[in-house]
């Protein structure tokens, strides 16, 4: 018995080594799997003070590495055609929600089953729900991305911005406001290529040019054609003729800074294809100095020459004549002008001496005018107020003495006279669209020898020029002249003038002009007196710069209440005119 009851022991302790084997293989197989061999640490309980800490760690860090690496995500791909981001847990066994989770699979997905020995798989045991502080954590994390992300897109649109303005093919569209910079900005303004640049416009493309001599520019004009008159030389018992015209014009002027030069000169010579018997020649010179000098002060001096023939409607007629006898004057002044505030003070001195010609016969011989030679003196004063820049109105004072040659006429008349005249007016300013004076006055001018009465009479003069529109071109000039004569008992006569002339630039090549004169002699000592018409009109065509066609008509009648000084003229002309 003894040695049976071992072998039972023996066996007893058999079956419970194996019923041992096979609880630990039974609770073997049931304990879980872990879904991924490489997650080697242990998975335990965690606080939630732990998690806090270690997600606001990671959001700083995030935070940091987004500022660091804008730069390099700038130059990735655009976020279209970039890949989805892949989610990152903050601790072992955290999940996505749902709602968020990316569209394509990630390493938290339960494996697909391929084969039917995987089908049984048991899937991961889902970790418990965050807790209020891990929520906020993940919610402080999400804020950060979200942060980051938007300094990126910025960065990414800056440089995709400047990439498109370099491309022009996939270059934005400016808006207005950037336009606008530019037109400000002179330096954004492109540079023109050199072919298409804009020529810059003329004012007068057909103007001359000019010769450059010394400090000078010469622009002189050459004028050749033919004149067909009723009356050749404009007397009462004119003939019809067919005559050369030739006319010479120039102007000079210096291009100097401050003070300036100007000389102006014309010449004109006619001569008989058929017809009466007509040989004339006339021409004057003017020149003009102007200097700037201190204290305000500014001085103009001028000197002119003229030589011509009397005219037709002079008041002396000398019967029995071939042709009209020559008249040369010579003329200069001197000018000082000084502004005091609004004061404008002018005083002139000027010289005038007049020589007459002898006149040649019909019957031969010739006829002495020398005593018909005289000179003028004349000092004015001239006292201003600017009202405006435009207006300044003035008054002066005139004294003149006439001197004659010969101090007793062939008549026994001593002809030398004092003259005094008193006149207001106004200066105007306007620039180019009116410019000039006026004035009206009295004078008076008595003669040395009793027997002759003084001539005295109201005076009108005016100079201005009118521009009503660009290319038009008005003056008015107006003059008041007192005339002298050599007849016995007679003093002589005031004449008043004035010429209405008006220019046109139709086109930039063709001009036209218009001119209308009217005169008014009235005699002293008598009740005679003369009234002077004339009308002129003419066109310039200009073929090129250098060279046009010009032609005009005129025409001029006297009518007087004195035997034989009426006589009418009509006379057209067509001719070339050069210039340089």
């Amino acid at each position: 018995m003894s040695g049976a009851q071992p072998e039972k022991k023996r066996g007893r302790n058999g079956k419970t080594v194996c019923a041992l084997l096979l609880a630990t293989s039974v609770f073997a197989l049931l304990r879980p799997a872990q879904p991924y061999a490489q997650v080697t640490e242990l998975r335990g309980e965690v606080s939630e003070s732990a998690i806090l800490d270690d997600q606001q760690s990671k959001t700083r860090q995030l935070s940091l590495a987004s500022a660091q690496d804008q730069t390099a995500q700038a130059g990735a791909a655009t976020q279209s055609n970039a890949p989805a981001p892949i989610y990152q847990p903050a601790s072992p066994g955290a999940v996505q929600d749902d709602d968020t989770a990316p569209a394509t699979g990630s390493i938290f997905d339960p494996p697909e089953a391929t084969d039917d020995a995987f089908a049984d798989t048991p899937a991961p045991i889902p970790s418990r729900r965050p807790s209020s502080v891990t929520q906020r954590a993940a919610d402080q994390e999400e804020a950060a991305e979200t942060q980051a992300a938007a300094a990126t897109a910025a960065t990414t649109d800056d440089e995709d911005t400047a990439e498109t303005d370099q491309d022009p093919i996939n270059s934005r569209a400016v808006t207005i406001d950037s336009t606008d910079r530019q037109q400000l900005d002179p330096g954004a303004e492109r540079a023109e290529a050199i072919e298409g640049q804009d020529r810059r416009t003329e004012d007068d493309p057909f103007a001359a040019t000019g010769i450059k001599l010394g400090s000078f520019v010469i622009r002189p004009t050459l004028e050749q054609g033919l004149t067909a008159s009723s009356n050749a030389d404009s007397s009462t018992e004119g003939k019809p003729a067919l005559l050369s015209e030739t006319a010479l014009r120039f102007n000079a002027i210096t291009d100097w800074r401050e003070n300036s030069a100007v000389i102006d000169g014309y010449g004109i010579f006619l001569k008989t294809i058929s017809g009466d018997e007509v040989e004339e020649a006339r021409g004057r010179v003017d020149g003009t100095l102007d200097v700037d000098l201190d204290n305000d002060l500014r001085a103009i001096a001028s000197l002119g020459y003229e030589a011509a023939p009397e005219t037709a409607s002079s008041p002396v007629v000398i019967e029995g004549t071939v042709e009209q006898p020559v008249r040369q004057s010579i003329n200069g002044s001197l000018a000082v002008e000084k502004d005091t505030g609004k004061m404008r003070f002018a005083l002139t001195g000027a010289v005038e001496h007049d020589i007459y010609g002898d006149a040649k016969l019909s019957t031969g011989g010739t006829l002495s005018q020398k005593d018909r030679d005289s000179t003028l003196y004349t000092a004015t004063l001239r006292t201003g107020y600017e009202i405006s820049p435009a207006i300044t109105p003035f008054t002066e004072i005139e004294i003149g003495r006439r001197i004659y040659d010969l101090r007793v006429d062939s008549n026994g008349f001593e002809r030398s006279s004092t003259g005094l005249g008193v006149r207001a007016g106004a200066d105007l300013d306007l620039g180019e669209k009116l410019a000039g004076e006026f004035s009206a006055g009295w004078l008076r001018e008595a003669f040395d020898d009793d027997r002759l009465p003084a001539i005295s009479g109201a005076t009108v003069n005016a100079d201005l020029r009118w521009s009503p529109e660009r290319g038009t071109t008005i003056g008015l000039i107006g003059q008041t002249t007192v005339e002298g004569t050599t007849t016995p008992d007679e003093s002589g006569d005031i004449l008043y003038s004035g010429l209405l002339t008006g220019e046109r630039e139709i086109r930039a090549n063709l001009i036209g002009n218009a001119a209308l004169g009217v005169g008014w002699r009235d005699y002293v000592g008598s009740d005679g007196h003369d009234l002077i018409l004339s009308a002129e009109a003419g066109l310039t065509w200009w073929l090129n710069r250098y060279a046009g066609l010009t032609t005009r008509a005129r025409t001029e009648k006297q009518t007087s209440n004195l035997e034989g000084r009426d006589y009418a003229a009509h006379s057209i002309f067509v001719g070339v005119t050069l210039q340089p």
